[in-house]
C-alpha cells in the first residue's frame, strides 16, 4: 500500500491567518481510497525551505501532495520549486495559457501579464485542468515518487482531488484496499480508565488496530482496518467492536458521526420529553447544546450569573442562600431545579451550577466544584465534579456531563 505526505504551502498558514482545513480534508479522502498518510507539513513561501521539505518528502513517500503556491504573484513559487526538485525545466504551456486567457475573457476581464506565470509547469508533467479557477494543477512522475500540485483555494482543491487526483492515484497504484474505521464514543470514563480496560486490545492489535482519542468529557475508541472492500472491513471490525463493547458496556453512548446532542435529541423526541435548564459557569453553552439536541423539546434555558440569580430564582434571603450554598449546596440546587421545572412547565429540568476557584485561571480542569442535577419534580439525579472553570474545555466538559446525565435519566430512570 503506497504512502503519502501532504505539504501545505503558504506563509499565511504559519502566521495563523488561515486555518489549514485542506490537509484535514485530504487526509480523510486518502484514507477512503486506501492510501497511508504518514506525514503532514506546513512550509512558508520560502524557496530554500520549500526545496528542503519537498525533497525530503519525495525521498520517503510514494505520493507527495502540495497544496498552495500556484497563484500569479511573485511569492507563488511551488511550480518553480517542484521543477528544481525534480531536475526539470519550467516551460510555458500554450494550451494552459489560452485556457487562462479564455477564463478571464468569459468573465469580462482581461488577463494581466502576471497571470502568465500560472501557465508555466515542469517539463513532462501531467496537466490537470482546473475548471474552477485560473491556477492549473499538474502531476510530476519522478523516479522517487509522484508529486501532485494543487491550488490552495479549498473549493478548487477539493474538486480537483475528487475528480482528477483520486482516480489517477487509484489507477497509478492499482489501489484495491480501503482503510475503514469505526468510532465508539465513551462517557463517564477518562482516557486512562479506558486504556486500563482495553489496553491489551490497543497493545496487541494489528489489523484492525485500536486507538483512543480524548476530548473534554468524552473518549473516542477508534477501530481501524485495511480490507479489500468496505463490506470486508465491516466483517473484520465487528468482533473487535463486540469485545470493546463487552469491556466498556453502558459507557458507550454513540458511534461514528453521532454526537451526544444527536443521541439526546432522539431520546427526547422518541419519549416526548420536554426540558428546561439553568446554568451559570458554562455561560450559555448548555442552552446551545440542548437546542442543537432538539429545539422542539427544549422549552427554555436560563443563563445566570451565579449566586445572585440563585437568590432571585429560589426566593431565598441572600445571607441564608449563601450560607446554604456553602454548607449544603445540594439542597439549594435541588430547590433551584424544582423552581426551573415550575418556571419552564417542562417534564424535566437540569441545573448546572459552578463554583470556580477564583485563584485558578486555567482553561482546562480548573479548580472548583460543579453541581449538576436533573429532576422530574419528585426524584433527583445528580453528578458533582471537582472542577469548575469558564475556559472553553471546562465549559465543554461540564455541559457534556449535564447532557449525559439527562440521557441517563431518560434511558435508565432515576
Amino acid at each position: 500500500m503506497p504512502s503519502a505526505e501532504i505539504i501545505s504551502i503558504g506563509s499565511e498558514l504559519l502566521l495563523g491567518q488561515i486555518v489549514d482545513t485542506n490537509a484535514t480534508w485530504m487526509a480523510q479522502r486518502l484514507t477512503e481510497i486506501g492510501i497511508n498518510l504518514y506525514r503532514k507539513s506546513v512550509v512558508g513561501d520560502n524557496k530554500s525551505r520549500m526545496i528542503d521539505v519537498i525533497s525530503q518528502a519525495l525521498e520517503r513517500s510514494d505520493i507527495v501532495i502540495c497544496g498552495g503556491g500556484l497563484g500569479p504573484t511573485q511569492d507563488d513559487i511551488t511550480r518553480e520549486v517542484i521543477a528544481e526538485v525534480t531536475n526539470r525545466k519550467l516551460i510555458l504551456d500554450k494550451d494552459l495559457l489560452q485556457n487562462i486567457d479564455k477564463m478571464f475573457r468569459s468573465r469580462g476581464f482581461l488577463m494581466t501579464k502576471n497571470n502568465e506565470r500560472q501557465a508555466y509547469i515542469p517539463d513532462g508533467s501531467i496537466k490537470i485542468h482546473n475548471p474552477n479557477g485560473t491556477a492549473p494543477s499538474f502531476t510530476v512522475e519522478d523516479p522517487r515518487g509522484v508529486i501532485v500540485a494543487l491550488p490552495g483555494v479549498p473549493f478548487e482543491l477539493k474538486w480537483l482531488f475528487t475528480n482528477e487526483v483520486a482516480p489517477y492515484l487509484k489507477d497509478k497504484f492499482t489501489l484495491s484496499d480501503v482503510i475503514s474505521y469505526k468510532i465508539l464514543k465513551v462517557a463517564e470514563l477518562g482516557e486512562s480508565n479506558v486504556d486500563h480496560l482495553i489496553g491489551d486490545l490497543i497493545a496487541n492489535s494489528s489489523n484492525p488496530t485500536v486507538g483512543v482519542l480524548a476530548h473534554p468529557g468524552q473518549v473516542d475508541v477508534r477501530i481501524t482496518v485495511k480490507a479489500g472492500s468496505v463490506q470486508k472491513a465491516g466483517i473484520l471490525i465487528k468482533p473487535v467492536e463486540q469485545e470493546i463493547r463487552a469491556l466498556l458496556g453502558k459507557h458507550i453512548f454513540a458511534t461514528d458521526d453521532e454526537t451526544m446532542e444527536t443521541v439526546l435529541g432522539n431520546l427526547l423526541t422518541q419519549n416526548n420529553v420536554t426540558i428546561g435548564s439553568y446554568e451559570d459557569v458554562t455561560q450559555g453553552m448548555l442552552c446551545d447544546r440542548l437546542q442543537q439536541a432538539s429545539l422542539k423539546n427544549f422549552v427554555k434555558g436560563i443563563v445566570g450569573n451565579g449566586i445572585d440569580t440563585i437568590y432571585r430564582l429560589t426566593g431565598s434571603n441572600g445571607d441564608k442562600a449563601e450560607s446554604r450554598l456553602c454548607n449544603d449546596p445540594q439542597a439549594i440546587i435541588e430547590t433551584l431545579a424544582l423552581q426551573i421545572l415550575k418556571n419552564c412547565n417542562s417534564d424535566l429540568s437540569v441545573v448546572l451550577h459552578g463554583i470556580p476557584d477564583v485563584s485558578d485561571d486555567a482553561e482546562n480542569l480548573a479548580r472548583g466544584r460543579t453541581f449538576i442535577i436533573v429532576t422530574d419534580g419528585k426524584r433527583f439525579k445528580s453528578r458533582n465534579l471537582n472542577v469548575s472553570g469558564r475556559g472553553t474545555p471546562d465549559r465543554i466538559r461540564t455541559s457534556f456531563e449535564a447532557l449525559n446525565l439527562i440521557r441517563s435519566v431518560i434511558q435508565n430512570g432515576f
